[in-house]
């Protein structure tokens, strides 16, 4: 590293770009972090997704108290979307645990799906309105037990997705449930989310960090620059065009899915 930008500051800072995405977009958070810490700063896939899980579950505790404050979260879809990612994060972890993490094996498996989950995100943000369109006009509103039921397994496959690669909770979780629940205004929608996403993240940093694949020091230079990143994101997404935010997202998505994948 030369030494006009020292190793020390370079974390922070990713952690401050990132950030900034996520106050802009909402999106981004396990989608870039993960990825960076594997394709700029080496890090083992396992110790990425497990060091950014904690990374996520703390971050979005903040933004689901903000939430809760302001009571914009359906916590009875929290309830049902946990029935299912919880023990699936846990069933998946005890799965991994009986492997080695530092193996070529688990490294090809996170990284796949590491890659294939980036690929949806950006096709998800890409083509939400497209999405949303095709799937009202095709089912419309579904009957609260059948709503039920799908939300539980949506949860089980985000669960499952999350404790593999970190992402999934954003973007494809957002859309689900605007799919499930499209009466709900979109800042409940929002809230919800964020608030699900935490003792699902929590679940799964906690299980890589009893399985020795989380790196606290290079959490505590993440959150030291995310959080003030998280607070000028969030006041400049009022003062940039979402469109091509998410356009440019949605290359930078694709572009690193594709290098992770060759």
């Amino acid at each position: 590293m030369s030494n006009w930008f020292p190793a020390e500051l370079l974390y922070p800072a990713s952690g401050f770009a990132v950030g900034l995405l996520v106050g802009m977009t909402g999106v981004g958070g396990g989608s870039l972090m993960t990825p960076l810490l594997i394709l700029l700063f080496g890090v083992h896939p396992a110790s990425a997704v497990g060091t950014d899980l904690l990374y996520a579950a703390a971050t979005k505790t903040g933004g689901s108290l903000i939430h809760g404050f302001s009571r914009t979260v359906e916590w009875k879809i929290v309830a049902r979307l946990a029935t299912g990612s919880v023990p699936a994060s846990a069933v998946c972890l005890f799965v991994l645990s009986r492997f080695d993490l530092s193996g070529g094996a688990v490294r090809a498996v996170i990284t796949t799906v590491l890659g294939v989950g980036l690929y949806l995100t950006a096709l998800v943000l890409i083509f939400r309105r497209r999405i949303l369109a095709a799937y009202a006009g095709r089912f419309g509103d579904l009957p609260p037990r059948r709503t039920g039921m799908l939300t539980v397994m949506v949860g089980a496959v985000l669960g499952i997705l999350v404790s593999i690669s970190s992402v999934g909770a954003g973007a494809m979780g957002a859309t689900a449930l605007i799919l499930l629940y499209p009466r709900l205004p979109a800042a409940r929608i929002v809230g919800t989310d964020i608030a699900h996403a935490v003792p699902l993240t929590l679940v799964g940093g906690l299980g890589y960090w009893i399985l020795g694949s989380v790196d606290w020091h290079l959490l505590g230079a993440l959150l030291a620059g995310s959080i003030p990143g998280i607070v000028a994101g969030s006041y400049l997404a009022t003062r940039v065009a979402e469109g091509v935010l998410r356009v440019v997202l949605s290359v930078t998505l694709i572009v690193v899915a594709t290098r992770l994948l060759i």
